[in-house]
């Protein structure tokens, strides 16, 4: 799952040495990855430069399990490619 973060509001405290830098096709998303057990960790939008997606099990004290409900984007069809920004499901969390 991965939570937004305006630029200039999200800071690497701690192992910014450790990270692995991607950017496929377009090359305008910037993605990190772990440099040493490959986890994606955060990339810059291309859909907004100006925000990081980032990967919610990474960051300490937050659970991807936190969230009741959870918007899915039609991730195939960017909007940067004609695609549109709509909502084609939830994941819902259970619980027992």
């Amino acid at each position: 799952m991965a939570l937004t973060a305006r630029l200039n509001d999200f800071t690497i405290v701690e192992g910014l040495d450790e990270l692995t830098l991607y950017a496929f096709n377009t090359k305008s998303a910037q993605h990190y990855f772990c440099s040493h057990c490959g986890i994606y960790t955060h990339h810059q939008r291309r859909s907004n430069p100006d925000e990081f997606g980032i990967n919610a099990a990474c960051l300490d004290g937050v659970s991807p399990f936190d969230f009741e409900a959870v918007p899915v984007h039609d991730g195939q069809h960017h909007t940067k490619d004609g695609g549109s920004d709509e909502i084609i499901g939830i994941l819902r969390l259970h619980k027992n």
